[in-house]
């Protein structure tokens, strides 16, 4: 069965690790070397970005993903070539990832001379994680084929995609990147155009405070890091934050939100508003049948022993699992 082909924009880190993703995933790749360099030196990067593809399946092999002897096989599927090459493979690719570099400017030149090259049918995604859709939009050729696609380190391995239209996104080119993503083993989630997209914005906010409680000698780096992975994330790799606010209760946070914004004397305590609302409205979660996620049709019974059966399987992956003493 014929896959879509897909071509990356820069042979860097990024380029690389979505060409190893969908590579794997039994797609054609071609990365596309955007910087004006001599042959030599572009042969150099070239097989640098060969090299490390390879040597990327070769550790997934060996940490147990798939045999070894299909790595040569997988890797073939990534070409790389200069952009005075590359207008075949661009044109008849499904979808061009751009991954150059985070500077306004250099991606808008290198969108604007990419998408007027190929033609209106490939779509086109950033993945940049700082610059916003719309500020890129106007650059490109037809752009409601455009939209900001970030994926997050190491993009071989991290489920998540955050997909981020623009006002001038279509919606079917939304889902069609959508499927793709889906196709080869990824999650992807939409979200309007908003610096941070979810994790960055989340996880800035997360690690300032980490860092903050170091600051404060709260704890050490070692004692924080470690409350980190075997609370905070052992639970919200379950729940989610917002599913595990309705698992508690709604009220458990607008209350805490209260305590700690006067405990500590700072206002990034405080709740949002729909906090404030779902409190006065009785939204409060598992309790009420609705929080943030809607419950009525659900059978909670189900549901949180479900719950409880992914705590169970992650204990087992910590080796954290043992059984009861019987006396």
């Amino acid at each position: 069965m014929a896959r879509a082909s897909i071509a990356c924009l820069g042979a860097g880190r990024m380029g690389r690790g979505i060409a190893v993703a969908f590579a794997y995933a039994g797609h054609e790749v071609t990365l596309v070397d955007v910087k004006p360099r001599p042959a030599d030196a572009f042969a150099l990067l070239a097989q640098a970005a060969r090299d490390e593809v390879q040597q990327t399946l070769r550790i997934l092999a060996q940490l147990g993903l798939f045999a070894e002897d299909a790595v040569d096989a997988i890797a073939v599927r990534v070409s790389v070539v200069p952009e005075a090459d590359a207008v075949p493979a661009l044109s008849s690719s499904a979808v061009v990832f751009e991954g150059v570099p985070e500077v306004v400017d250099l991606k808008r030149q290198v969108l604007a001379r990419i998408s007027r090259l190929i033609g209106p049918s490939p779509i086109i995604a950033s993945t940049t994680s700082t610059i916003l859709v719309d500020d890129l939009s106007d650059a490109v050729a037809h752009p409601a084929r455009f939209l900001n696609a970030h994926w997050l380190n190491p993009a071989y391995l991290v489920p998540l995609i955050e997909l981020s239209p623009g006002v001038r996104t279509d919606a079917a080119i939304t889902a069609t990147v959508r499927a793709l993503l889906e196709g080869i083993g990824k999650v992807p989630v939409v979200c309007a155009p908003r610096p941070g997209y979810i994790v960055p914005r989340i996880q800035a906010l997360a690690m300032n405070e980490a860092a903050r409680m170091v600051e404060e000698g709260v704890a050490t780096a070692e004692e924080i890091d470690k409350a980190i992975k075997y609370g905070f994330g052992f639970r919200f790799a379950t729940l989610g934050l917002l599913e595990f606010v309705d698992w508690g209760g709604g009220d458990i946070l607008y209350y805490a939100s209260r305590y700690l914004t006067q405990a500590l004397g700072s206002d990034r305590y405080a709740s949002p508003d729909i906090v404030e609302r779902n409190m006065k409205e009785g939204h409060i979660g598992f309790r009420t049948g609705r929080g943030f996620l809607d419950y009525s049709n659900l059978d909670l019974d189900a549901h949180r022993r479900e719950r409880l059966k992914a705590f169970v399987a992650m204990l087992g992956q910590l080796g954290l699992a043992r059984p009861p003493v019987v006396e």
